[in-house]
């Protein structure tokens, strides 16, 4: 008999934490997308503040984050790998990880800097089309002569 009562409790306890899990699944009693039923709203201004900072940072990462070409020689070689190479020449196998660890280092830079130039240039793109598309839309709710369309005609096409 204990084994049946202690058995219940379990798949009561399991029934509960299903439950309890469907609730958090479901959108509430607001209804709507995301928390209070807002939806994502995005302006030019955030775009362009977005699209600033990329830029900021790819000039910023560009200058500072560049140790492959710091220090550069007449040959370009820069300092980092002038003393990667002199480690090597006196067999040591340091030399060889610092010119390793300076290659990653170098991709990896490199890799961030493009992933900044794209997202800079997204963004400006991004305005510039959503407002020509404001502006095709603003030019087709008009007549001719430039006055607006009445709603009332706009409410003809859209049923």
């Amino acid at each position: 008999m204990v084994f049946n009562q202690e058995w219940a409790a379990a798949v009561s306890a399991s029934r509960e934490r299903q439950l309890a899990g469907m609730r958090l699944n479901t959108a509430g009693p607001e209804g709507g997308s995301g928390a209070g039923g807002k939806d994502l709203i995005v302006t030019q201004d955030d775009l362009g503040a977005v699209g600033h900072e990329a830029y900021l940072l790819h000039d910023l990462l560009r200058k500072e984050a560049d140790i492959a070409g710091a220090g550069q020689d007449a040959k370009g070689a820069g300092s980092t790998a002038r003393a990667a190479q002199e480690l090597s020449s006196r067999h040591l196998a340091m030399g060889g990880e610092l010119f390793t660890t300076l290659t990653v280092w170098d991709a990896q830079v490199k890799t961030v800097l493009q992933m900044c130039a794209h997202i800079s240039n997204h963004l400006d793109y991004s305005k510039k089309s959503y407002a020509a598309n404001d502006k095709r839309i603003e030019d087709s709710l008009r007549h001719r002569n430039g006055t607006p369309v009445s709603v009332s005609e706009i409410t003809k096409h859209v049923r």
